[in-house]
C-alpha cells in the first residue's frame, strides 16, 4: 500500500522537489556570494555593540548591496504553503475521482488506506521542511550575525516554524478537499487561508505570544558634520523584534511636541527631542533571547492545528465517505 501510495504522490514530490532544486539554484550561488563579501569586508570584526563609525558605515553598505536581493528572498515564506498544499492535492483528487472507491473493495481496509495516504504526505511535508529550513538558514547566517534573527522574513524561515506552517498548509488543504471533494478550489482555498493566517501571526499575534518588555533610555543627542545622531540604546534592545520606538519622559510616557508626538524623521534627527520636554526614548519589544521561545510557541500552536485538521480530514473521509 506504501509503494502505491508513493506511485500515486510521485508526481506532486518530484514537482516538490523541483521547486527546492530553483531554490537552491538561486540560493546557493548568492548565498555564497553574500558570505564571501561578508568575510571580505572584515565585518566579523564589527560585531560588538560599539562598533566605530567606520563598521557601522561598512555594515550598512553591505547590507545595501544586497537589500533587493533580501526583499525578493523574503517572499520565499510562502513555499511552506506552497509545499503543503501541493502534497495534499493526490488525497483530494482520488477522493474528488472516486478512485478510492477500487482500493475499497479490494483487501486494503479505510483505516488503512487513510492511514499510508496521510502518512505519506506528512513525511514527505517534514523532510521538505527541513530542506528548506536548512537552505535559507545557511543563505541568512551573514545577515542574521550583524541583525539577528528576529525580523519576519528571517523568522519564518529559519527554526522549527517552518515544519509546523508546512504542516498547517497541508492539514488545511486536507481538511477543506476532504468536506468539499474538489481538488482545484480546496487547495486554493487552502492556500489563500493559509496566507492570511500568516499575515495574521506576522503582523499582530506574534507581539502578543509573550508579554513584552520595555525600556526608557536618556538620549544622547551628538553634534557631527552638522547633523545630531541619537545613541545610548540599551544592549538589550540589540536584535530584538522592537514592537513600537519614540521620544518620552522619564517614567516612559510617550511626548507631545508641537500638538503631536515627535515623527520617525523629526526622531532620527533628534529635532523633536531639541523642542520637546523629554530626552528620552521608550521602547516595547521581544528580545533577541526569546527567539528559540517565541519559535516554540508558533510550533506548537501551528502545528497542533494541523494535527486537528489532518485528524479531521482522516475522521471525515472514513465516516463520511461512501
Amino acid at each position: 500500500m506504501i509503494w502505491v501510495s508513493w506511485r500515486l504522490q510521485r508526481t506532486e514530490v518530484l514537482i516538490a522537489a523541483a521547486i527546492f532544486a530553483l531554490l537552491a539554484a538561486l540560493l546557493v550561488p548568492t548565498g555564497i556570494e553574500i558570505a564571501s563579501a561578508y568575510h571580505q569586508d572584515g565585518l566579523s570584526a564589527c560585531l560588538s555593540q560599539n562598533a566605530s563609525d567606520g563598521c557601522n558605515q561598512a555594515i550598512d553598505a553591505f547590507t545595501s548591496r544586497f537589500d533587493r536581493l533580501r526583499s525578493l528572498i523574503a517572499w520565499l515564506t510562502i513555499i511552506p504553503g506552497l509545499i503543503g498544499v501541493l502534497l495534499a492535492a493526490p488525497f483530494v483528487l482520488e477522493l474528488e475521482n472516486g478512485t478510492y472507491r477500487l482500493a475499497w473493495t479490494q483487501s486494503i481496509t479505510r483505516r488503512r488506506w487513510i492511514a499510508s495516504k496521510l502518512g505519506l504526505s506528512i513525511v514527505v511535508a517534514l523532510l521538505a521542511a527541513l530542506a528548506l529550513a536548512v537552505l535559507e538558514t545557511w543563505w541568512h547566517a551573514p545577515f542574521v550575525r550583524l541583525e539577528g534573527r528576529m525580523d519576519n522574513s528571517v523568522y519564518d524561515s529559519e527554526g522549527t516554524v517552518v515544519f509546523g506552517y508546512t504542516l498547517f498548509a497541508l492539514g488545511l488543504a486536507l481538511a477543506v478537499g476532504a468536506v468539499w471533494r474538489r481538488t482545484v478550489p480546496a487547495l486554493v482555498v487552502a492556500f489563500a487561508g493559509y496566507f492570511a493566517a500568516r499575515v495574521f501571526v506576522d503582523t499582530w499575534l506574534r507581539q502578543h505570544l509573550v508579554t513584552p518588555l520595555s525600556a526608557t533610555w536618556p538620549v544622547l543627542v551628538s553634534a557631527h558634520a552638522g547633523v545630531r545622531k541619537i545613541g545610548g540604546k540599551p544592549a538589550s534592545l540589540n536584535h530584538a523584534l522592537v514592537i513600537s520606538q519614540g521620544p518620552s519622559d522619564k517614567l516612559g510616557h510617550p511626548v507631545s511636541v508641537l500638538g503631536g508626538v515627535c515623527s520617525k524623521a523629526q526622531v532620527i534627527s533628534g529635532n523633536c527631542l531639541a523642542q520637546g520636554d523629554g530626552g528620552y526614548m521608550h521602547a516595547v519589544y521581544e528580545p533577541a533571547s526569546r527567539f528559540w521561545l517565541l519559535q516554540g510557541i508558533e510550533t506548537a500552536m501551528f502545528g497542533g492545528i494541523a494535527l486537528v485538521l489532518i485528524g479531521f480530514a482522516a475522521w471525515w473521509t472514513h465516516e463520511r465517505t461512501a
